[in-house]
């Protein structure tokens, strides 16, 4: 049935493609019109479903956004994968209620289709909680990651390399998120983007304060001609020092739930251990 669903309205590729003295290709796939096959058109099914729910959902600046900032993909494959986590989840509470019908426990029809339904919304939620979670990850993997990289960018700068030598240097040998994201950036100023906007994109796309005041320091450095080295120190040192500082905050939040297993494990035990014997040789002590 999936298969034999029109595709997607058409587009400006589309229209104009009869008119090109090449073999027609549809949608631009890559593969004729006359051997499109089934998977294809689940394919442009799918895109028309997340078409529809981008503009259900509002727009996609924000998933375009995240996406950026978690290494690249697509908003059209992310609205696809919460139409399938959504999907799962509708369909699970769909057979749970025919397993219940085969019972014998059939559950009224509306409430299934409400649950089913919002067990579907709940699924495409998910998914977007999921990215966001992500994106969040990897944002704190980038702030861990600095101060070592910083130190490695003084150092090479000090050996005497200019910014772009010692960027590209770093991001060759290094490892992790942040070094994803240097060698992004050298690939851009490969492709002819002048270092000084790769820079700027890199602290736009990351949307981590400490990488924005990283690029800020290298901008100086490159239209002035500043130190950077001091200013590289600086920057990985009061990273650490607010790494430091965030893990006393989050030992002193979490005070009380360090005490659950000490109060309501380790004491009752000590106390057992310690009232045994006594009670053991009072029972024995009574006639």
């Amino acid at each position: 049935m999936a298969s034999r669903v029109p595709l997607r309205r058409r587009t400006f590729a589309a229209r104009v493609e009869p008119y090109l003295d090449r073999p027609r290709f549809v949608g631009g796939r890559g593969r004729p019109a006359a051997t499109q096959t089934r998977t294809d058109r689940l394919a442009d099914l799918a895109a028309l479903g997340a078409g529809w729910l981008d503009r259900l959902v509002g727009g996609d600046a924000s998933v375009s956004r995240r996406l950026d900032q978690l290494g690249g993909g697509t908003s059209e494959e992310f609205r696809i994968s919460q139409l399938t986590w959504g999907g799962i989840a509708l369909g699970a509470v769909l057979g749970l209620g025919v397993v219940r019908t085969s019972v014998g426990a059939a559950p009224p029809p509306l409430l299934l289709l409400a649950l089913a339904l919002a067990a579907g919304a709940a699924g495409g939620l998910t998914r977007d909680r999921a990215l966001s979670r992500a994106v969040a990850a990897r944002q704190a993997a980038i702030v861990a990651e600095f101060p070592p990289v910083a130190d490695l960018l003084a150092l090479s700068v000090t050996a005497g390399e200019g910014p772009h030598s010692a960027l590209q240097r770093v991001a060759g040998i290094c490892r992790g998120e942040l070094a994803v994201e240097f060698r992004r950036t050298v690939s851009d100023t490969r492709s002819g983007v002048p270092l000084v906007p790769a820079l700027e994109a890199l602290a736009d796309r990351s949307g981590v304060p400490v990488l924005r005041r990283f690029v800020d320091g290298l901008i100086v450095a490159v239209e002035r001609g500043t130190p950077l080295a001091d200013v590289l120190r600086a920057q990985a040192a009061d990273v650490r020092e607010s790494s430091r500082h965030a893990l006393i905050e989050t030992a002193a939040r979490k005070e009380v739930v360090m005490m659950i297993p000490v109060v309501f494990l380790v004491l009752p035990t000590a106390v057992v251990f310690a009232m045994f014997p006594g009670f053991y040789g009072l029972s024995l002590a009574a006639p």
